[in-house]
């Protein structure tokens, strides 16, 4: 089941923490998060979930950032979000893409 924006803020300060909230972020259907100024890259190819894999910091420009495809980026939100009750889930938006 997918929440409304009207039990989105329902729930707000209890079962759903988003810090900070804006009322124009939210939608009928969901709530716009921002992406954080900043990625994470990694620098080898290969993963290796036993060591702490190099990665490399990229500062997205105000003009925007080129995805390069093969390649793993790793961001988060501005937001603070936080829910013990229902599964959160994070979509690009295609607008914006």
């Amino acid at each position: 089941m997918i929440l409304s924006g009207s039990e989105i803020r329902k729930n707000l300060g209890s079962k759903i923490i988003i810090e900070p909230f804006s009322e124009e972020c939210l939608n009928p259907n969901s709530y716009n998060l921002h992406l954080f100024e900043e990625l994470l890259v990694y620098k080898d190819s290969i993963l290796d979930c036993a060591k702490a894999n190099d990665t490399e910091r990229i500062i997205i420009p105000e003009n925007g950032y080129l995805l390069q495809p093969g390649q793993l980026y790793l961001g988060r939100s501005e937001e603070y979000t936080e829910t013990h009750e229902f599964v959160p889930m994070i979509q690009g938006r295609s607008s914006l893409g």
